[in-house]
């Protein structure tokens, strides 16, 4: 099956790789990149806080960029928002790594649940966190009454492929599926010319998507099949192939 990975690098890499190990073609068409704060994550890490929590793998990526976590903070509790972005943390020499199911809000009850029989933490949690991000992780944690501080270590910034890239991505042939991981990602790919110029083109692509908030991003009407992962993580998205 030939698969269309719009993940940004070095992940799209690693999911090709996935992907090859399956029996399938993966075609690598990144339609974003990330920039990391590392002064900001410095700073924040300079500060008081109780805990860690982080909603990305891409956290993890800029600690690799740092050699690993810093000495002093390598016993700090760390919320991760799932295993894969959980073995990532510990890869990069955090110690006490606790995994929530895979999205925002079953993180911030993970916290929660960890919380309350130990009383409240003794700063307020740090939220190293991206942008773009969704509502539900703060909005859970604000409800539980527990403290916390975003600092974003991260943004996404858009890749504008040249057009002879899409359409040798998307025309020659046409994917047979596309892996849609996020919200902002599926709304990139639907802004791409061939899609918006000829959608009949793609009546027999499937679109897999890591969540139902990924596949509201659809377009109403599009011809392509949607199918959304059981689970939001890679291993259930990959299962729907």
């Amino acid at each position: 099956m030939r698969v269309l990975v719009l993940r940004p690098e070095p992940a799209a890499a690693r999911t090709a790789d996935r992907l090859a190990a399956l029996g399938h073609e993966a075609v690598r068409l990144p339609l974003s990149k990330a920039e990391h704060a590392v002064d900001a994550v410095k700073a924040a890490l300079a500060e008081p806080h109780g805990a860690i929590a982080v909603t990305s793998a891409e956290m993890a990526r800029l600690f690799e960029g740092l050699g690993g976590a810093p000495a002093a903070h390598r016993d700090t509790i760390v919320f991760a928002v799932g295993e894969a972005t959980a073995k990532a943390m510990r890869r990069n020499g955090f110690t006490d790594v606790i995994s929530a199911g895979g999205d925002g809000e079953s993180l911030a009850e993970v916290i929660a649940a960890h919380v309350r029989p130990k009383g409240p933490l003794p700063h307020p949690l740090l939220y190293l966190a991206g942008n773009p991000r969704g509502p539900g992780f703060a909005a859970r944690l604000a409800a539980a009454g527990i403290p916390f501080r975003t600092v974003e270590g991260y943004r996404m910034v858009p890749l504008a492929p040249t057009r002879e890239a899409v359409e040798a991505a998307l025309l020659h042939p046409v994917p047979d599926a596309v892996l849609l991981y996020s919200r902002e990602s599926a709304c990139a790919f639907f802004a791409l010319a061939p899609l918006a110029e000829a959608p009949d083109r793609f009546a027999a692509l499937r679109l897999l998507c890591m969540s139902a908030n990924v596949a509201a991003a659809v377009p109403q009407g599009f011809p392509a099949r949607v199918a959304v992962a059981r689970a939001p993580s890679e291993e259930s998205l990959l299962a729907l192939l």
